[in-house]
């Protein structure tokens, strides 16, 4: 498989291709995580319908982008103008080739440009790692929508609200 791939905004167009690609990655990609729990799952892929994901794509408070190689997408994330990282998905054949550290990358410029000083997430255990490895700090577990346990992740994109070494790293800053 190349790994030459590239990163584009996505357009409504995308739903259909973009929906399939987010199943078959919580299905199978998550499966460490959803451990084939059919309540879990059926909750995971409930609004993972090719209309929410135009819905999703079209909305102008959203930032989407894929990853595609030869016309076949290969990730999906969006950034809303919240400052929430809602989904940054790879396929599972497409995992650490660099398309979820690129589309990262690039949700964090648009963050920017929007002027957004803080990303956050909602991260499956499975995940984690590969966010604290670009510079997002854990903030503990959560309770995600659909009732998986999730950690809260979040990074700041301004140095100044860099946690001091040694300092609690919590997203809200808080002492407790």
């Amino acid at each position: 498989m190349s790994t030459r791939f590239d990163i584009r905004k996505a357009v409504p167009g995308d739903a259909s291709a973009a929906c399939a690609l987010l199943r078959r990655s919580i299905e199978i990609g998550c499966q460490a995580d959803h451990r084939d729990q059919p309540a879990v799952l059926e909750a995971w892929l409930g609004n993972k319908t090719t209309a929410n994901v135009a819905s999703w794509l079209a909305s102008p408070s959203n930032h989407a982008l894929v990853a595609e190689r030869d016309g076949e997408l290969l990730g999906l994330c969006l950034l809303t103008q919240a400052g929430r990282l809602a989904l940054c998905y790879v396929a599972p054949e497409a995992l650490r080739t660099g398309i979820g550290g690129a589309m990262l990358a690039a949700a964090e410029e648009q963050a920017r440009a929007w002027s957004i000083n803080k990303l956050q997430l909602h991260s499956p255990p499975g995940a984690s790692a590969f966010f604290e490895r670009h510079g997002y700090v854990n903030a503990g577990k959560d309770k995600a929508c659909f009732g998986l346990e999730c950690d809260l992740l979040w990074k700041a994109l301004d140095a100044s609200l860099e946690p001091a070494p040694g300092a609690r790293k919590r997203f809200c800053n808080c002492s407790s």
